[in-house]
């Protein structure tokens, strides 16, 4: 009687505990969680180095440049056409056309 307490008690340790099967698979699922973050988080930074590098003065991308410099300064070329989205106060939708300089 005593034995078959003792085997229950391991039998449901090894099963429900800490270093259990359903711990064992509830790290795997995290396991798995983690890295598929750490690819998405690899892919961004790849992106973000490749844009830095553009922006090194031996190999400047001057497109790059531009855009990062635009969007900064808030700066508008005379060819772009800006396109305002929203209303405020009630106004109706307008056409947007090229900005003078």
């Amino acid at each position: 009687m005593v034995s078959s307490a003792v085997v229950g008690y391991f039998v449901f340790h090894a099963h429900h505990g800490a270093r259990g099967l359903e711990a064992k698979r509830e790290l795997t699922a995290e396991i798995a969680r983690l890295t598929d973050e750490l690819a998405t988080l690899r892919d961004e930074r790849a992106s973000w180095e490749k844009r830095a590098s553009m922006l090194r003065a031996e190999a400047i991308d001057y497109d790059v440049l531009d855009e990062q410099a635009r969007e900064v300064l808030g700066y508008v070329h005379k060819n772009d056409v800006v396109v305002l989205l929203g209303q405020q106060d009630g106004a109706a939708n307008e056409t947007a056309s090229p900005a003078t300089p």
